[in-house]
């Protein structure tokens, strides 16, 4: 039992998986401190708050309480969510560009019209045949 786990958690697939999700949550804390601390500072100086996060709308609701609506962490979220899909775009843009197949390279040989024998292209007369070839 041990020898199939350690079978199963070796398998390419499974290692690639934990390294995307170790680097994807990496990721995912630059883009939370892109957005919260370089991004929506400017938004809320525009917006005249300090901290956009803080946004939020008071509703009045039932018995005298109120419920806030947190519009700027909602904003933030949307904006990260924004930029990671952005950066996941690019990269599939990237891998997409290096797995395009190279260019198939131009024939080398054809096939005699007679025998059908491989021959080179520039021949006049099969070897294989020594029928004379059109175009010669």
């Amino acid at each position: 039992m041990i020898k199939e786990f350690k079978a199963f958690a070796l398998r390419g697939n499974v290692v690639d998986m934990a390294v995307g999700i170790v680097l994807g949550g990496a990721f995912g804390k630059i883009v939370t401190s892109l957005v919260n601390d370089v991004i929506m500072p400017p938004i809320g100086f525009v917006l005249g708050k300090v901290d956009f996060s803080d946004l939020s709308l008071r509703i009045p609701a039932v018995e005298g309480k109120t419920v806030d609506i947190k519009v700027g962490a909602f904003g933030n979220t949307v904006i990260q969510f924004l930029i990671v899909a952005f950066a996941i775009f690019m990269v599939v843009k990237q891998m997409e560009r290096f797995r395009k197949p190279a260019p198939a390279a131009a024939p080398t040989t054809k096939n005699c019209p007679f025998c059908v024998s491989a021959i080179p292209i520039e021949a006049r007369r099969c070897a294989h045949c020594t029928s004379a070839l059109e175009g010669a």
